[in-house]
């Protein structure tokens, strides 16, 4: 499930939800209740590999440049 990052209209709060794919329920802010919140455009990582801490070079990135 991805983390959304929203911002409220009325309040500017900024705030993340984990939603499905599929949620369709309004999203009010948990500071005023407003519905008007805006979904922005935010970073996200992501990794494959073996484990905890085992990154190996795998990933989303660009690969590294191997020195002749």
């Amino acid at each position: 499930m991805p983390i959304y990052e929203y911002s409220c209209k009325s309040c500017a709060k900024r705030f993340e939800l984990l939603r499905r794919l599929s949620d369709t329920a309004a999203v009010t802010c948990p500071k005023c209740g407003s519905y008007e919140v805006e979904r922005k455009i935010s970073n996200f990582s992501c990794g494959i590999g073996g484990g905890a801490g085992s990154y190996g070079g795998a990933g989303c990135g660009p690969s590294p440049r191997v020195s002749s």
